[in-house]
């Protein structure tokens, strides 16, 4: 699918301007459109710019984006562009570049990516307003014989010339004390001008942050590196100073002073007038974090999921207007339009949050690499448990490995005890998830004054419904999936889909009212601290909690001043929290999600178990770490309690190579899906067939193919949201080999009506 230019319908030839548009739509379309630049659009169009015009056979009307304005003669007669949307160009040639890298590599169209980049409210100037402005006029062109004015209307005129500027009408009127009626007066009379201009909505305060006392205490000290920093220091220095891309993995124990080392880096890109992005997870977008980046780092933009059209939109224009030194965001800040960008950090880079599952398909870890090398500056990817392909960049030379073995302050990395659940006493009568052993050492924490940490990845009350007599189970009626009991809502959910249903008093297939709610959530564990700690307080916090804006801050800082002795929740605690009172940190399952149908499932264990635990002893107070397992042997948990990625990494990548597993091979993902079982799954033999015949020619006669290929067969989650799915996967040890295969398949497939596919390309979620 290599990227071409067309053209669509015609226009009388002798009616040919001499100015055309090269303009791509949000469709998954590898062409590019020639239109014709009317000669009342000449001074407005402009690459990176958004144009409407007629697309395809009928009137329909499309937005389109600009890729190119040229001179040169199309091979046919065009269309005209109809308006031009924007009154300044949305993207820069860095960004233009990135999305037509990510359209090649995530087999998508140009058009999509660059719809999806540019956020939502800022094509619809969310966060703008048309507002009346008046300013004094010139003398000579004031009336030759100046009018008198009233008491009060003199008063507007000293205020206006006082000021020496001009003044939005309403708030003319508010400085001098009057009403609008009385600026009005002064236009009609002759002695103001009106305009209108667009302006912000939102007051310059909303991104002006001005830390109170307390956080300036906490922020702005600088403290000085131990040895270990000093080291990793130094080649980062290096690099700023000279220029030029560098990639660093900065692995760093928890808790060994990795964010000292961003700030440092981002201080040093300030100081030379040039911006920094930093991608966190969403998860780690706490106060806490962001108060760190504010204290040190100039004006700081941040970019999060709960943010309104018009606050994303503000942001935007800020960034790009160059007003923001430091954007800190989730995935898509990658985007950020920063118009002097000198260096780049990914925090937590193994997180899974950073690939996103509509199209574009993209990991910001990739895009983020190589918005580095477009723009030849250094990017920093740091974390305590890298991803395996991360680890082995740097391992191979790709990447340069940085690390911190140590605590800051020789801190000791908390003692972690497995608890197996196989041989841990049994409460006669009742079933509690909180053993004896870890039972004892919360009361004994709290007891002592620290504060205790419990994660459990399940959300709901009972994860699972069944019939003892005929073995049914509540599903979901439009996905493969159990139904979660959830006590709040008196309603089983289904996770993916949304579904909900009453709560079953007995079985729909044999009508026995034996119905037992079994397995365990975040909302019984939550029931069941009550129970065994009534003196305690304690919070949750899941995504059935922190509905509502600022209850994710209200907690965390509730639980830093002390106020909560138990804080227990899914993986959102497990990350970004730094509280120096936290002595115990409990894991109540350590195996939910091990045993998955997926090749990253025990890397994944292992990071939540290291990253988790990274939350205890972080005070003078020390800590320790207990983790109730039925595998205690597992190698991901048994190491995660050692706190050794490096022999962690060590055997999963052994595992890797044997099985042909990123990073040692390419992979992409197809999945096609129909609500009609048997569509999808003839569609999937065909397109399985010719990407076979596709490999056989790319490979050559005789020769070894040059892709696996896996499959087709059911998706482990066969049905979601009523569409039966069938999946099969490509493999290669050269992504280029791996592209030219599926763009000779995907540039020749013809989809049949109710059937869809999707390509992923380094996929993440294989369920």
């Amino acid at each position: 699918m290599g990227f071409r230019y067309g053209n669509p319908m015609t226009t009388p030839p002798d009616a040919r301007p001499t100015l055309f548009a090269d303009v791509v739509f949000d469709r998954p379309l590898d062409t590019a459109y020639s239109y014709s630049v009317p000669d009342h659009l000449r001074d407005s169009i402009a690459v990176g710019k958004r144009i409407e015009c007629s697309f395809g056979r009928g009137e329909g009307f499309a937005v389109g984006y600009v890729i190119r304005v040229t001179e040169v003669l199309p091979t046919r007669e065009v269309k005209p562009i109809l308006k031009v949307l924007d009154e300044f160009a949305l993207l820069d040639e860095e960004l233009l570049k990135l999305t037509r890298w990510m359209a090649d590599y995530y087999l998508c169209g140009w058009g999509q990516v660059l719809h999806a980049v540019v956020p939502a409210g800022v094509r619809g100037r969310a966060g703008t307003k048309n507002a009346t402005f008046v300013e004094l006029l010139p003398r000579e062109d004031q009336p030759t014989i100046l009018p008198s004015v009233t008491p009060k209307q003199k008063l507007v005129l000293d205020t206006i010339r006082a000021e020496a500027k001009s003044f939005e009408q309403n708030e003319l009127a508010k400085a001098a004390g009057v009403s609008v009626g009385i600026v009005a007066s002064l236009v009609t009379k002759g002695l103001l001008r009106k305009f209108h201009e667009r302006v912000e909505r939102l007051p310059a305060s909303f991104l002006n942050h001005v830390p109170d006392e307390a956080e300036v205490e906490r922020t702005h000290k600088t403290p000085t590196l131990n040895t270990d920093q000093t080291r990793v220091w130094e080649p980062i220095r290096t690099a700023l100073e000279t220029g030029g891309y560098h990639s660093f993995l900065l692995h760093g124990v928890t808790g060994s002073g990795k964010t000292e080392i961003y700030l440092r880096a981002i201080e040093e890109v300030v100081k030379r007038g040039q911006e920094a992005i930093v991608l966190v997870p969403e998860i780690s977008l706490t106060p806490q974090t962001i108060e760190r980046f504010r204290g040190r780092c100039g004006k700081v933009a941040v970019l999060h999921s709960n943010l309104t059209d018009s606050e994303r939109a503000t942001y935007w224009r800020h960034v790009a207007s160059g007003d923001v030194q430091v954007v800190v965001g989730a995935r898509s800040a990658v985007f950020a339009p920063t118009r002097k960008l000198g260096l780049i950090v990914i925090d937590e880079e193994h997180e899974t949050s950073f690939k996103q599952d509509s199209t574009p398909r993209y990991h910001a870890r990739a895009v983020a690499l190589m918005r580095a090398r477009l723009a030849n500056v250094p990017i920093i990817l740091g974390t305590a448990t890298p991803a395996l392909e991360s680890w082995h960049a740097a391992h191979t030379g790709a990447m340069t490995l940085l690390t911190l073995p140590n605590r800051v302050e020789n801190r000791r990395l908390p003692n972690v005890q497995l608890v197996d659940m196989r041989h841990e006493p049994k409460t006669p009568g009742k079933f509690f998830a909180i053993g004896p052993t870890l039972q004892f050492a919360i009361r004994d924490a709290t007891k002592k004054g620290g504060q205790v940490i419990l994660l459990l990845n399940r959300r709901g009350f009972s994860t699972h419904v069944h019939c003892p007599t005929c073995g049914h189970v509540a599903q979901c009626a439009h996905c493969d999936l159990s139904l979660t009991f959830h006590r709040s809502k008196a309603a089983l959910v289904c996770h993916y889909c949304g579904y909900e249903t009453a709560p079953m008093l007995q079985c729909p297939a044999c009508s026995e009212a034996s119905i037992r709610y079994q397995g365990l959530g975040t909302e019984k564990l939550h029931s069941e601290l009550e129970a065994l700690f009534p003196d305690r307080v304690i919070r949750r916090m899941d995504s059935d909690t922190m509905t509502k804006a600022g209850s994710h801050q209200r907690v965390l800082d509730s639980f830093r001043d002390g106020h909560v002795h138990i804080l227990l929740g899914t993986q959102m605690i497990a990350k970004g929290l730094d509280f120096p009172n936290v002595t115990l940190v409990g894991v109540i399952n350590a195996d939910v999600g091990l045993h998955l149908p997926d090749f990253r499932a025990a890397e994944r264990t292992f990071q939540l178990l290291a990253q988790v635990a990274g939350r205890a002893g972080r005070g003078d107070k020390g800590g320790r770490v207990l983790i109730q397992t039925y595998t205690p042997e597992h190698p991901c948990i048994a190491l995660a309690a050692k706190h050794d990625y490096p022999a962690f990494a060590k055997l999963e990548l052994g595992f890797r190579r044997e099985h042909l597993y990123p990073p040692y091979q390419r992979m992409a993902r197809l999945i096609v899906r129909s609500e009609k079982q048997e569509a999808a799954e003839k569609f999937a033999d065909q397109l399985a067939g010719s990407f076979k015949q596709a490999n056989i020619r790319a490979s050559g006669p005789g020769k070894p193919l040059s892709v696996r290929i896996l499959g087709p067969a059911e998706c482990p989650v066969f049905k979601l949201n009523d569409y039966f799915r069938f999946h099969f996967q490509l493999l290669s040890d050269s992504s280029g080999v791996l592209h030219s295969v599926l763009r000779e398949v995907l540039t020749v497939t013809k989809v049949p009506g109710g059937v869809e596919f999707q390509v992923d390309v380094d996929p993440y979620n294989m369920l």
